[in-house]
């Protein structure tokens, strides 16, 4: 029925042609990996995403403070500003989520009646974030054009979330975008909010 075939065709494919049409963002494989499939990795996958994103801005914010001050090094060698910068990821993400599903539950009310409805996007949305693990060897093979690769990571993790919503609700392509603007619109607007508070966020 989600499909619109006689027979998804990926059950008969290698996992790992699987994995390169999902990379490629192909809405039948995210079909498959999504309701063919039990796969159980969604908090863990999350907390994973998290901890490398956080440790991005530790170490981007290390490079930027040149201070030799012996109560700095002491700071970060007990590594408050990295859990600080997971909170914060954490805040941000959670705010995005938040912004997506307010948007389509006004947008489509009927798509989201059960619980089990949310669950599910929930669940698809966090799947769709695994194009922060590329955040790794971005911090390893750091250079001249690491911010230009961040950004095509955040514009890749963008076009998943979109297509996670586009086939957990069996939407088109338009209303899974415009749940995403909002969403980054809510997760700005709560950033701005705590830094208006005093809040180093």
């Amino acid at each position: 029925k989600s499909c619109q075939k006689p027979v998804d065709k990926y059950i008969e494919y290698d996992p790992v042609i699987i994995l390169i049409n999902a990379v490629l963002c192909k809405a039948q494989a995210y079909r498959h990996i999504l309701f063919n499939t039990k796969i159980n990795i969604h908090g863990k996958l999350c907390v994973f995403c998290l901890l490398c994103e956080a440790y991005l801005r530790w170490l981007q914010l290390q490079d930027s403070s040149q201070n030799t001050d012996p109560d700095d090094l002491i700071r970060y060698a007990k590594e408050w500003d990295f859990y600080r910068m997971f909170g914060i990821a954490s805040l941000e993400q959670t705010s995005f989520f938040i912004g997506i599903f307010i948007t389509l539950w006004w947008m489509t009310p009927e798509m989201l009646k059960r619980k089990s409805d949310f669950i599910l996007l929930l669940k698809a949305l966090l799947l769709s974030t695994y194009g922060k693990l590329l955040l790794i060897p971005a911090v390893i093979w750091e250079h001249d054009y690491t911010p230009l690769c961040l950004a095509f990571i955040k514009v890749f993790v963008l076009i998943s979330n979109s297509q996670a919503i586009r086939v957990t609700l069996n939407l088109n392509r338009i209303l899974p975008w415009f749940a995403i603007f909002f969403g980054l619109i809510f997760e700005n607007g709560v950033v701005c909010l705590f830094q208006k508070m005093g809040w180093d966020v």
